[in-house]
């Protein structure tokens, strides 16, 4: 990626310092929903909040567990399957609050990124887009939504609205999951920030109250729509950073690589040899990389509608 002339956000929070773990001032938990929707061309644009990014079968946080720990619909609170534990990485960044090493500023321009394109995009539709701060963190931290750790894997908390990354992770997408390159890291992000997008919308109560009345296989169904509009956001971020010149020869086929390698069918192949469509919450590799590349050939949100008026 040509990163050069993008500015650096300035809404990354580095707690890569904070041995304890802790929010240094405390928090506030952000409301669920009253948020200004998107419209679209032919409709409204039919969008859900999500809590985790990349998936619950690498590292075992089931977002519907979670959804219930945030939205008051049961559950005791963060949930975390210890069957999977983050490697310890020799590129773990363990530098200091403040310090603009280069995994930093590498992940303040893409946030930024994301902010431009969709300040754009909410611009043109008679809104105002309302960034998502972007906490670095090192083997542990606190968010609204419980404890995250590095095996937690970047994620979304829509209770306090942040994006939550442990630099070590991009060590994992390269080592374990075979996908290396600066554009796979930043579609990483550009999916955390487009379940923000999705969050702006206030559908998640909405979700919250079908899921319960659902079965679980049903409730894994509409999440797995939930993680495909994302990967299409992200496409559409892609899209946008093409048009200024940001996207290099390679680029793409590097992001798509990544949806790829982070299907439920491929993560299950891999991690128990066996694939069980019926347990997928994020989409198969197939989708993932189809509706990433969607986002990215078309430039339009309104071609992100993964519900076709389920909700």
């Amino acid at each position: 990626m040509r990163l050069d002339g993008q500015r650096e956000s300035q809404n990354v929070e580095d707690r890569r310092s904070d041995g304890s773990g802790g929010l240094g001032g405390g928090f506030r938990p952000a409301g669920m929903g009253g948020g200004r929707g998107i419209p679209l061309k032919g409709g409204s644009l039919v969008t859900i909040a999500v809590i985790v990014g990349i998936g619950w079968l690498v590292f075992g946080i089931n977002p519907i567990q979670m959804l219930a720990m945030v939205t008051g619909g049961g559950g005791g609170g963060y949930t975390q399957d210890t069957s999977y534990q983050q490697a310890p990485s020799s590129k773990s960044a363990q530098t200091g609050a403040g310090v603009n090493d280069a995994g930093k500023i590498f992940v303040s321009k893409v946030l930024g990124s994301t902010e431009d394109v969709w300040t754009d995009i909410f611009k043109s539709a008679g809104a105002t887009y309302q960034p998502t701060p972007l906490v670095l963190f090192s083997g542990m931290t606190r968010s609204a939504c419980g404890q995250a750790s590095a095996a937690s894997g970047p994620f979304y908390c829509p209770l306090d609205k942040k994006v939550y990354i442990d630099l070590a992770f991009y060590d994992e997408l390269k080592r374990r999951f075979g996908a290396p390159g600066d554009m796979a890291q930043a579609y990483v992000i550009a999916h955390e920030v487009g379940h923000h997008v999705q969050d702006l919308q206030g559908i998640l109560p909405k979700f919250n109250q079908m899921r319960q009345n659902m079965s679980k296989a049903d409730a894994n169904a509409l999440s797995v729509k939930v993680e495909l509009q994302a990967d299409c956001y992200a496409g559409i971020w892609a899209n946008r950073t093409d048009q200024k010149g940001m996207v290099e020869a390679g680029d793409i086929d590097e992001a798509l690589n990544a949806a790829t390698q982070i299907g439920d069918d491929a993560i299950q192949k891999r991690t128990q040899g066996v694939v069980v469509p019926e347990s997928f919450t994020h989409g198969t590799s197939a989708q993932r990389s189809a509706w990433f590349k969607r986002g990215y050939q078309t430039g339009d949100v309104a071609q992100c509608n993964t519900f076709q008026g389920q909700i």
